[in-house]
């Protein structure tokens, strides 16, 4: 998995020319950059590597821009997507930022304004959702994205521990119970894998689980939030963790 010192661009794009000028423009700025010329060819990447960012061709042959950003994030809902087109209607915008892309940009490209960006989708805080519940996972992805995180998804222990380590996840939130494991057994992993993460706790089992929180608690977790959530104090949760760094 890519370091959080060395951020990953992946460029898909059909036109050759645009590829090499990404490519070289990135390269020079420190970013390691993966291209493919097609949607097929951008999966074997992602097969193999994670991507902070993609740039996306919208228009291709076969699988288009939109369908291969929902692959991405089935796979990785951290990489956050920019769909680029000469094509772009306020029907296909608004498509693409339903589907959870973040930017349409318009073809031909502003190269400075596009790097513009990029830099400031890197620098969203990383943070990871760990929950069975998955209609919980992609409100939460919905709410948080809109507030500017960038949010990957785990569904169980094992997911999650397999994401976390060299991931730069500023925040981890831990379902305290899930069907394959603890979140007991989650937070010390992630102590062990990524000391510099900060976790918060949810459940909604406040009472079952109560010894669980306070023991998790003295051992270092930052902050519990109870479900249903109150989402404004969750929100300001987050907040104060990701602006400690």
């Amino acid at each position: 998995m890519t370091s959080p010192n060395e951020p990953s661009i992946l460029v898909v794009d059909d036109d050759t020319d645009i590829c090499r000028n990404l490519t070289d423009i990135l390269s020079d700025l420190g970013y390691r950059v993966d291209t493919a010329h097609d949607g097929p060819s951008a999966l074997r990447l992602l097969e193999r590597s994670h991507y902070d960012v993609a740039l996306l061709d919208l228009k291709m042959p076969g699988m288009d821009g939109l369908e291969l950003y929902r692959e991405i994030k089935r796979r990785w809902a951290g990489t956050v997507a920019l769909l680029v087109t000469a094509y772009a209607t306020p029907a296909t915008a608004a498509e693409a930022l339903a589907a959870g892309a973040w930017k349409v940009v318009n073809k031909p490209v502003d190269f400075a304004g596009l790097m513009a960006l990029v830099d400031e989708a890197l620098g969203q805080p990383l943070v990871l959702v760990v929950d069975d519940d998955r209609d919980l996972c992609d409100s939460l992805w919905d709410l948080l994205r809109e507030r500017g995180y960038r949010v990957g998804l785990a569904h169980g222990v094992e997911e999650a521990a397999e994401q976390i380590e060299g991931a730069g996840y500023r925040v981890v939130l831990i379902d305290l119970r899930m069907p394959d494991g603890g979140g007991e057994e989650l937070f010390r992993r992630v102590r062990a894998a990524a000391p510099e993460a900060r976790t918060i706790l949810i459940t909604g089992h406040r009472a079952e689980l109560g010894g669980v929180v306070e023991r998790v608690l003295s051992e270092g977790a930052d902050a519990v939030c109870y479900k249903p959530f109150d989402v404004p104090s969750l929100l300001e949760t987050l907040q104060s963790l990701t602006a400690r760094g």
